[in-house]
């Protein structure tokens, strides 16, 4: 530890550093983020993200294998390439953290991040009105056009935490369903699309921090980031903090909302896109996408709450759309 706090006095031009808060505890207990308040620095706060590669790891669902080991060892180099590398390219629209520094010490991982809340976005979510969610969408817009076309080199060549290429575990413990038998053929629909961005992969709403007039927000946890159909990222928000009633009133609203933010971006950012093009494509990858995320659902936890109605309904119109 005193290395770390070395490191982040270094770093920081702090004369001194206390961890005031933990705010979460990594995943399978790989680690934790906190935050530590600086004296004698012109940061009052910083947020140190502490990645610890234990020799057992504690899977609250108990999926230690060595697949799920790798996975997560890949996911933290990511999100440091992604704050390295790619961080600054986001600008207001699409707000990040700033990356301060990172560093491996010993076995551990340090990422050194500005304070979110300390900026002006204190506020977190559990669920969102539909007002709400079009500011996350408009977070997402921005990102996906900042992004488009833009290759995932040091980030994983598919993003998300749930395709299939790492989640054999879950995959060989599915039921065979006609969705079983379709998941290779909509994972390659999705990874050949013509129109290619950087998803966030991980874009639920608890990785979102708000503004106290909840009118902006910045993203956070980028272990799986990386190329894809933009659409992934906003059937994954959707299921994430509506009802599967809300997720069908809403849709269609949602939806044209999202593109028209992205077709607004991108009039700025890549004049030459053929847009009413990619929104089609996009448009028709968006139940493919939910049936994508409900695969990984039926291996993981098909007791999850999120298999429902209206998730059942998008795996009905993709299976359809893939003659299955």
């Amino acid at each position: 530890m005193s290395s770390i706090k070395d490191f982040i006095l270094t770093t920081t031009k702090a004369s001194d550093s206390q961890e005031v808060e933990v705010i979460q505890s990594l995943w399978s207990g790989y680690g934790k983020i906190s935050r530590y308040a600086l004296s004698g620095s012109n940061l009052k706060t910083v947020i140190v993200k502490n990645i610890i590669f234990p020799n057992e790891s504690n899977h609250p669902r108990g999926w230690n294998t060595n697949a799920s080991h790798e996975r997560k060892v890949k996911s933290y180099q990511v999100e440091t390439a992604f704050y390295n590398d790619y961080n600054h390219l986001c600008n207001d629209d699409c707000r990040t953290p700033k990356l301060i520094s990172s560093k491996t010490i010993g076995a551990e991982q340090v990422i050194i991040l500005e304070d979110l809340d300390a900026i002006g976005f204190p506020v977190r979510k559990t669920d969102l009105t539909v007002e709400q969610v079009k500011v996350c969408l408009k977070w997402l817009a921005n990102f996906h056009a900042t992004f488009l076309n833009k290759k995932p080199e040091g980030l994983w060549g598919t993003g998300t935490y749930w395709h299939l290429a790492t989640r054999s575990d879950e995959f060989t413990v599915m039921n065979d369903t006609p969705l079983k038998q379709a998941a290779k053929d909509i994972d390659q629909l999705l990874n050949s699309c013509e129109y290619q961005t950087l998803v966030h992969g991980d874009a639920k709403v608890a990785n979102f921090c708000f503004s106290n007039d909840l009118k902006k927000v910045a993203a956070v946890d980028f272990q799986y980031v990386g190329g894809g159909c933009g659409i992934k990222d906003v059937a994954y928000l959707m299921g994430s903090c509506l009802s599967e009633n809300e997720c069908e009133r809403y849709e269609k609203e949602l939806l044209a909302y999202y593109f028209f933010e992205l077709e607004i971006t991108l009039s700025n950012v890549h004049k030459n896109i053929n847009f009413k093009k990619l929104e089609k494509e996009w448009m028709l990858l968006y139940s493919i996408a939910w049936a994508d995320f409900t695969r990984f659902l039926m291996g993981w936890m098909p007791t999850h709450q999120k298999i429902n109605g209206y998730s059942k309904m998008m795996v009905d119109e993709a299976l359809k759309t893939l003659n299955y």
